[in-house]
Protein backbone atom coordinates (compact mmCIF):
# COMPACT_ATOMS: atom_id res chain seq x y z
CA UNK A 1 0.00 0.00 0.00
CA UNK A 2 3.00 2.73 0.77
CA UNK A 3 4.53 2.47 -2.67
CA UNK A 4 0.77 3.84 -4.09
CA UNK A 5 0.44 6.53 -1.21
CA UNK A 6 4.65 7.43 -2.47
CA UNK A 7 3.66 7.65 -5.80
CA UNK A 8 0.41 9.43 -5.16
CA UNK A 9 2.13 11.85 -2.73
CA UNK A 10 5.06 12.26 -5.95
CA UNK A 11 2.46 12.82 -8.43
CA UNK A 12 0.43 15.65 -6.37
CA UNK A 13 3.89 17.60 -5.69
CA UNK A 14 4.96 17.10 -9.23
CA UNK A 15 1.31 18.86 -10.36
CA UNK A 16 1.89 21.87 -7.70
CA UNK A 17 5.48 22.30 -8.92
CA UNK A 18 4.19 22.52 -12.47
CA UNK A 19 1.46 24.51 -12.26
CA UNK A 20 1.71 26.70 -9.07
CA UNK A 21 5.27 26.85 -9.29
CA UNK A 22 7.93 26.34 -6.00
CA UNK A 23 5.88 28.14 -3.28
CA UNK A 24 2.97 25.49 -4.50
CA UNK A 25 5.50 22.87 -4.58
CA UNK A 26 6.44 23.65 -0.87
CA UNK A 27 3.31 23.84 0.66
CA UNK A 28 2.23 20.66 -0.45
CA UNK A 29 5.61 19.24 0.46
CA UNK A 30 5.13 20.81 4.27
CA UNK A 31 1.62 19.79 4.40
CA UNK A 32 2.05 16.27 3.68
CA UNK A 33 4.71 15.80 6.01
CA UNK A 34 2.45 17.59 8.70
CA UNK A 35 -0.42 15.34 7.54
CA UNK A 36 2.18 12.01 7.55
CA UNK A 37 2.83 12.97 11.65
CA UNK A 38 -0.48 13.40 12.40
CA UNK A 39 -1.64 9.91 11.07
CA UNK A 40 1.24 8.68 12.83
CA UNK A 41 0.17 10.09 15.86
CA UNK A 42 -3.87 8.68 15.48
CA UNK A 43 -2.41 5.26 14.88
CA UNK A 44 -0.43 5.29 18.10
CA UNK A 45 2.58 5.24 15.80
CA UNK A 46 4.30 8.67 17.12
CA UNK A 47 4.39 9.63 20.40
CA UNK A 48 4.36 13.84 19.76
CA UNK A 49 5.02 14.56 23.72
CA UNK A 50 8.13 12.73 23.83
CA UNK A 51 8.69 14.39 20.13
CA UNK A 52 8.19 17.82 21.58
CA UNK A 53 9.18 17.49 25.18
CA UNK A 54 13.23 17.72 24.78
CA UNK A 55 15.89 16.79 27.13
CA UNK A 56 14.69 16.79 30.65
CA UNK A 57 17.67 15.63 32.97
Amino acid sequence: MWPIVGLAFGSVLGLAGAFGGFGAFVLVLVLGAIGFLAGRAFEGDLDLRQLFAGRRE
